[in-house]
């Protein structure tokens, strides 16, 4: 395995996670319908981040798949229904800011994988993986800007309440 494997194959990793949680997170909240549409949104950026770096993994041997996994409907009711039945269901403000938290910090450690993937890009003067940087790692950006952002305008709401 050399550099550019390890960068692809662990933004590749990291964008179907993102994916995966602001699924999670527009589902769990859809009531909300800012928080439910926006993650949806953003979802779709990394959804298309995925295509994008297996596409490129393709051109250096890697079999990355080309579709982010869906997270299962069934199983999100099952684990709000057991977290009812036991009393141990958060109160939704304290759960969004939760969910806020872990998709920040997984968008923060993609982050650091495109600077990553950018970095051997530069020292390999691959342009194609250059100009794949250059358009994706911004939408990453943003998604952390908007989980940042939420958390900051959540937090007086669902830690007052409490």
């Amino acid at each position: 395995m050399n550099g550019i494997d390890y960068a692809l194959r662990r933004i590749h990793s990291g964008e179907k996670s993102i994916v995966t949680e602001l699924l999670r997170i527009a589902e769990r909240h859809h009531v909300d319908h800012e928080v439910h549409y926006v993650a949806r949104d953003l979802a779709e950026w990394s959804r298309e981040h995925v295509r994008r770096l297996a596409d490129q993994g393709a051109r250096y041997d890697l079999k990355l798949d080309a579709e982010a996994d869906e997270p299962r409907a069934s199983t999100e009711r099952l684990r709000a229904t057991v977290s009812t039945v036991t009393g141990r269901r958060p109160e939704p403000g304290i759960q969004l800011l939760e969910d806020l938290a872990h998709l920040y910090l997984q968008a923060s450690d993609n982050s650091l994988a495109w600077e990553m993937l950018a970095q051997i890009a530069q020292a390999r003067h691959e342009k194609d993986l250059l100009s794949l940087t250059a358009q994706c790692h911004p939408q990453n950006l943003r998604q952390i800007r908007w989980a940042n952002t939420m958390i900051k305008t959540q937090t007086p709401q669902a830690l007052s309440s409490l």
